[in-house]
């Protein structure tokens, strides 16, 4: 006797279901900062620099932002509940130095959520930049090359990027609508989008902590409580075969992600954005998938692509199924996603290490 199939969720219409030309023509994501708020930030930021003040020490209430912090709030509701993604533009930071820029980047970030270790040695503030490493290391994640990375979710409810500096050419910011490609398959092939909602291994790529597998097991996409979320990188969810104890991907399986990432590589439904210097990237990993092209570097160190990275817990994010503690940690809104090993100290590098 067949077994019935699952019922899917029906289409999911709203501002989170979005087609990439269409946001391109309206430009709505991009919000420029006024010159007040610069000044909130930057009178924020040397306070704090005069006391000496550690980066990983700073809540909210240290770094007050009057006019800035509900512009921050409605920006954080449209990202959560919304389109999924803002661009803000444009902090000094080519007048800054690395510390300045790092606090400046961080105290914004504690008026949108709770900032979440981004590796097993604590990093809370992390760095996205060639460290002349190869995907093809099963233990080295893919921000830390120049290579193109593919379309993806980061392992927390939110990830803020800073540019600093742009590369030589190419490293093009590309966003695309998970709930759009859960669409265009139920459209499309119901059938293999079913596949996607049962749980499938992923590669944490050397990021696992005492007592977890090397592995964790999530479906592609989770419905729960009337949400769609999402959580995907197909390289590692290749990457995990490597373990004995993970099964080789089925035929139908192959057939589904295959379709999931040509729908996530169609122009139609995806857009390109060029960061610049001081443009702050805010992005709803449930919602929205992120990529960046392969790049061109600067030959000298100092004028080499660097963006600083946040990965945040808002306090008022949606609920998420159990399953999502094996890579979250928690489902508890606002104490969740990272990667937290025991005893690692929270640290605020101001550089790659």
């Amino acid at each position: 006797m067949c077994a019935t199939p699952m019922r899917l969720p029906d289409e999911i219409q709203g501002p989170s279901a979005w087609y990439g030309p269409e946001l391109t023509r309206r430009m709505e994501w991009l919000e420029y900062l006024s010159s007040t708020d610069v000044d909130e930030v930057e009178r924020a930021v040397k306070r704090l620099t005069s006391e000496s003040r550690d980066i990983v020490t700073i809540g909210s209430e240290d770094f007050p932002l009057p006019t800035l912090a509900p512009r921050l709030r409605r920006l954080l509701d449209e990202v959560l509940n919304g389109r999924g993604f803002v661009v803000l533009r444009a902090l000094p930071v080519e007048a800054w130095t690395k510390l300045e820029s790092a606090m400046a980047f961080f105290g914004i970030g504690t008026h949108l959520g709770n900032a979440r270790s981004q590796n097993a040695q604590g990093h809370i503030l992390g760095h996205v930049k060639d460290l002349g490493k190869s995907s093809q290391d099963p233990d080295v994640r893919i921000y830390q090359t120049h290579e193109r990375q593919t379309y993806h979710t980061d392992s927390a409810d939110v990830v803020c990027l800073l540019c600093l500096r742009p590369a030589k050419s190419g490293g093009l910011s590309s966003l695309v609508s998970s709930v759009t490609i859960f669409n265009e398959m139920r459209r499309r092939r119901p059938d293999l989008l079913r596949v996607l909602f049962e749980p499938i291994e992923t590669d944490r790529r050397g990021e696992a902590i005492e007592g977890q597998k090397p592995y964790f097991k999530i479906p592609v996409f989770s419905w729960h409580e009337g949400f769609l979320s999402a959580i995907y990188q197909r390289q590692y969810i290749e990457s995990a075969r490597r373990f004995a104890d993970v099964p080789p991907l089925t035929d139908i399986q192959n057939e589904a992600l295959d379709l999931f990432d040509s729908l996530a590589n169609d122009p139609a439904l995806h857009l390109y954005m060029e960061l610049q210097p001081g443009d702050v990237q805010i992005v709803h990993n449930h919602t929205i998938l992120h990529d960046r092209t392969a790049f061109d570097d600067w030959p000298e160190p100092e004028r080499k692509r660097h963006l600083l990275r946040l990965w945040l817990a808002p306090a008022n994010a949606r609920p998420l199924p159990s399953v999502f503690a094996e890579r979250f940690g928690s489902a508890a809104p606002g104490d969740r996603g990272g990667v937290v090993a025991r005893g690692a100290k929270r640290i605020a590098p101001l550089d790659a290490e």
